[in-house]
């Protein structure tokens, strides 16, 4: 009769375990957490994935999918394409050829430009999108990063203060 199978001990079975765990926890990072590691690891804060910015991401990389062509400027100025924002400051990278999103981040990173980008002071918000050229194959990225919306209040009755929504001319709706 065959002997029976000795199983790890209980400490390196949990090791294993943990190792597999943070394996698949790392695949499974969103591109914001990504980012977010990396701007930890040098003294920026997190973003987070914000609705505007990936749209805008989005445009920017289906269309330069449809045009085969990595351009800023393909769809129109990156300027025009984020005044409705309201950022104080906001920034594009934008990237083509790279199958995964850690693959282009790491490209960024490696580049002075972009990687100025993703260390941006006081970001906290992020868009990231990606769109397959269906003439050459080829995946185009983009990612829209931007610090937050400044602070816009009105005085009520008394002083009191109040947010606002929107400012048009210095008038808070």
């Amino acid at each position: 009769m065959p002997s029976p199978i000795k199983l790890a001990s209980p400490l390196a079975a949990t090791g294993l375990l943990l190792a597999l765990a943070a394996s698949q926890a790392a695949q499974a990072a969103t591109p914001a957490e990504l980012i977010s590691g990396f701007r930890t690891q040098h003294g920026e804060g997190k973003v987070q994935t914000d609705p505007a910015l990936h749209r805008i991401a989005e445009e920017q990389a289906k269309a330069m999918a449809a045009r085969d062509e990595l351009d800023h400027s393909v769809l129109r100025p990156f300027s025009a394409r984020v005044t409705t924002l309201g950022a104080v400051r906001s920034a594009e990278n934008i990237a083509y050829g790279y199958d995964s999103f850690p693959k282009t981040l790491d490209q960024w990173i490696n580049s002075s430009g972009h990687r100025t980008n993703l260390l941006m002071h006081g970001a906290s918000r992020v868009g990231i999108a990606s769109a397959r050229s269906a003439k050459s194959g080829r995946t185009y990225w983009a990612m829209v990063i931007a610090a937050p919306e400044p602070k816009r209040e009105k005085h009520g009755k008394g002083g009191k203060k109040e947010s606002c929504r929107i400012m048009i001319n210095d008038t808070c709706l």
